[in-house]
């Protein structure tokens, strides 16, 4: 009997072992093969350099993404250059973070963008200046030290670009960018519209407008109202409002004496103040409990897949933003582009955008220095009413336009604002490229078709179990930006 208890037991510890042992591999052996990180469909339609000149091997680093539902003829249809900030981070992070048609996750794969701008219109990205995410800088002497420097190469590459493809040549051009690109792109700007001067129209960049997002424009001017805004958003008192003034008071000190370096340390102060004041996650939205996660994009990119699906050399090291570049143009900071703003609102359509909660270059900065514009519209503009701005019914924010002059205020939105606000960014940058009136948009001209839509409703965010369902794309994406959930 004992010999037959001693077997039993022997039996069935054996069998638990066996349960055991192969549920500890079964995960392993069942597991599906590891995701591609680059699908074939997420490649741009067009990757590569675009030489700054004909005599030096630096480039500048660029992606196209085509249309893709233009209701033009692609001989027609607008494309956006796109132009990111620092000085010195890279256009891959707008691309892959922002507002391209892939976003990265954060178990390093690609997921469709439904809100991406490039939906009816092609779509650029540049790495400007050159030394700037995936772009070459031969020499640290040929990065640019001012906004004339970087206007040049930005306008080589954007020539060469339009060589590329003979349906490029006519296409209506706008310049985009956000952050320090509100000296790019007003300076590429200006310059396109001197170039055009000196040629004639079949040699001239059809330049459209150009538009800019949460930008640093008129440093001096924007610099003074950091203490008003925290203050009277509730953020700091009284006391720390009177020592913040006199921190921006050096910063503008400095910049009238024409010590340029001296006056973007002594703002960096101003923002590193106000920082430790508030002990906010980032200037960059007060609402948010953790910082912009952008270094997602350093680490895909960074992936050999990655580098080789751009057509990039694999031993290239991305970094989002270039400390390199971001000191040769640090006495560059403070200084102002707004006279070129001045000429390209006289001579194109210009477009101002900020997010409700950005703190650095937001709504209370472009205020500051588009009052002080001397332009013959500006009393009009100033005066013009302040229009309820819907989406699908919904507030998305406020707009304010006079002629060629449109500022908007994107409610729910920090300084990134396409990653806040995807649909409504999206609607934005379409009705204004257009030229439709930025008012409430019914369902039949919604940023997505309802095929579109249905298409998205069962995407899960791998990293949340975050499932998109149905009825998500109208009410989540437009309210409370549930997208950003995935990323």
């Amino acid at each position: 009997m004992k010999s037959t208890i001693t077997t039993s037991l022997t039996i069935t510890i054996t069998i638990t072992t066996l349960i055991i042992i192969f549920s500890f591999f079964q995960p392993i052996l069942s597991s599906p093969k590891p995701t591609n990180p680059f699908p074939k469909q997420a490649l741009p339609t067009k990757s590569g350099y675009l030489p700054i000149n004909h005599t030096s091997t630096s480039s500048i680093f660029f992606t196209f993404y085509e249309a893709q539902n233009s209701s033009s003829p692609l001989s027609q249809t607008p494309l956006l250059f796109w132009l990111q900030g620092g000085p010195g981070c890279s256009s891959m992070l707008a691309n892959f973070y922002e507002l391209g048609p892939w976003r990265v996750t954060k178990s390093l794969t690609l997921q469709p963008n439904p809100a991406a701008w490039n939906r009816i219109f092609g779509l650029v990205f540049l790495d400007s200046p050159i030394g700037t995410g995936f772009s070459i800088a031969a020499s640290l002497q040929e990065i640019p030290t001012d906004q004339n420097g970087v206007a040049k190469h930005l306008f080589n590459a954007i020539t060469r670009f339009v060589q590329l493809d003979p349906v490029f040549k006519n296409r209506p051009i706008y310049i985009t960018g956000e952050s320090y690109a509100g000296k790019y792109v007003p300076a590429l700007g200006y310059y396109i519209l001197k170039k055009n001067e000196k040629v004639d129209g079949s040699k001239r960049v059809n330049l459209a407008g150009v538009a800019i997002g949460d930008g640093l424009t008129d440093p001096v001017t924007q610099v003074v109202t950091h203490a008003a805004n925290a203050y009277y958003v509730g953020l700091i008192n009284e006391r720390q409002r009177i020592e913040l003034e006199k921190a921006q008071e050096e910063a503008v000190w400095l910049a009238k004496s024409g010590n340029w370096s001296e006056a973007t340390d002594a703002r960096n102060r101003v923002l590193g103040t106000l920082g430790n004041m508030t002990g906010l996650a980032t200037l960059y939205d007060y609402t948010r409990k953790v910082p912009y996660e952008d270094d997602l994009v350093a680490q895909f990119l960074n992936l050999t897949e990655a580098k080789r699906a751009l057509g990039v050399n694999e031993s290239f090291v991305y970094e989002v933003c270039s400390d390199v570049v971001g000191a040769v143009l640090h006495a560059d900071v403070m200084k102002s582009v707004k006279h070129k703003v001045e000429e390209l609102v006289k001579r194109s359509r210009v477009l101002l955008y900020q997010g409700q909660h950005d703190l650095r270059d937001g709504v209370v900065q472009t205020e500051a220095w588009v009052k002080t514009l001397k332009w013959e519209g500006i009393g009009e503009f100033l005066n013009a009413d302040r229009k309820i701005w819907k989406v699908n019914g919904e507030i998305a924010g406020y707009v304010q336009n006079w002629k060629s002059l449109t500022n908007v205020v994107v409610l729910g939105a920090g300084h990134l604002l396409p990653t806040d606000q995807p649909v409504n960014s999206q609607a934005m940058i379409e009705d204004w490229v257009l030229e439709r009136d930025l008012g409430e948009i019914e369902l039949s001209a919604l940023a997505m078709s309802l095929e579109e839509l249905y298409s998205i409703s069962n995407i899960v965010c791998e990293d949340e179990e975050f499932l998109i369902s149905s009825a998500f794309p109208f009410k989540s994406l437009t309210g409370s930006s549930a997208l950003q959930a995935c990323f």
